[in-house]
């Protein structure tokens, strides 16, 4: 006979204090952030001094350390019935690089017409598919972690593969068909394969041996009820130090250019409301659990803003409009992506049964 799951409380009133309050805390950071390059305006030159590939080597750390706690928490021997889930495999790719790319590609020429370089910044970013934030997104909503890291490393194959033949194609090849000019656009592969093998790679294998040889020494009751409890919360003191740092060096811009800011906010915000309710629906209808879904809706809606910003500089300029686009991209994903986190939440509650989550999946 089935056991009824007992009531719970919503799953909001679950987090922690700094979890639940995570959107306050977001916006301090991003003030603090603001605030600190305007009492030192030679901040961003400082910090970018020195570089881990081409992001500045104190945002990279803040990076590296977001990710870790979250890929720690991964039960990696879990991993291999989830490849062959070909329906939830199939379901990620077709929103991250098809329905993604496509829906920012149309948002920036219906939205930003007349601005030619925020329009190609938007372009990279929705060619950019996530693979650092959205595991932090996908753990707030209580998603499977299992599933966000092998959509993610599935993503960062993708990302190696098809960044530079995507990027020629919406950017280059294209915007020509529209009777507009279409830019030179030119990334290596082996450009990519770096980056992400640095802020996927190491913290993905830092996390798999942490768990390895503590469970081997202190057992797996233990790793999860003592040493996890410690670790994951300093993921979101690691973003929100990512956080500080980032709007410390671009603070300035976008303060300069408010209007423009709000320009590219627009599609930004569409894009990542359109997404995630989508994918969400879609996967609803699959039948997937609610951590599927939620794992597979984080990682179709997120974006590699650090590649974005990152490509952008190197062939444009850090201080073109492509470069700019690319900075306010984290500004508007941070709060969205939290809403985002709630109304993941809400829908548990209304579509999956509250507190069971894979209650209404079907078999």
């Amino acid at each position: 006979m089935p056991l009824t799951p007992p009531a719970v409380e919503p799953v909001v009133k679950k987090l922690s204090t700094l979890d639940r309050f995570l959107p306050v805390w977001i916006f301090a950071a991003m003030a603090i952030g603001i605030g600190l390059g305007r009492v030192w305006p030679g901040i961003g030159p400082a910090l970018d001094r020195v570089k881990l590939d081409t992001v500045s080597l104190p945002i990279a750390v803040g990076l590296l350390w977001m990710m870790y706690p979250v890929l720690a928490k991964v039960k990696y021997g879990k991993l291999g019935h989830l490849t062959a889930r070909r329906d939830l495999l199939a379901t990620s790719l077709v929103f991250n690089w098809i329905v993604g790319p496509i829906l920012m590609f149309a948002l920036a020429w219906l939205l930003l017409p007349d601005l030619p370089h925020y329009r190609t910044g938007l372009i990279l970013i929705g060619l950019a598919r996530c693979i650092a934030m959205v595991l932090i997104w996908n753990m707030l909503a209580c998603g499977s972690g299992e599933l966000a890291a092998v959509l993610v490393a599935l993503n960062s194959v993708f990302q190696i593969l098809f960044y530079s033949v995507l990027g020629w194609l919406f950017i280059s090849v294209i915007p020509g068909w529209l009777g507009a000019d279409a830019t030179a656009f030119h990334v290596s592969m082996g450009a990519i394969a770096k980056s992400v093998g640095i802020f996927l790679g190491v913290p993905l294998a830092l996390g798999a041996l942490t768990r390895v040889v503590l469970v081997r020494r202190k057992g797996e009751d233990w790793y999860e009820r003592k040493f996890l409890p410690r670790l994951g919360p300093t993921a979101l003191l690691g973003l929100l130090y990512t956080i500080v740092l980032m709007f410390s060096m671009q603070g300035d811009k976008i303060l300069a250019r408010p209007f423009d800011v709000l320009r590219i906010a627009l599609p930004l915000v569409i894009y990542f409301a359109v997404t995630f309710v989508s994918a969400f629906l879609v996967s609803r209808k699959l039948g997937f659990s609610y951590e599927e879904t939620a794992a597979v809706s984080f990682t179709a809606a997120g974006n590699n803003f650090e590649l974005a910003i990152a490509v952008a500089v190197g062939l444009y300029g850090i201080a073109s409009g492509e470069a700019l686009a690319g900075v306010v991209g984290p500004l508007i994903e941070v709060p969205a992506l939290i809403a985002l986190v709630y109304l993941s939440l809400w829908l548990r509650k209304r579509l999956y049964g509250g507190g069971d989550a894979t209650a209404g999946a079907t078999p």
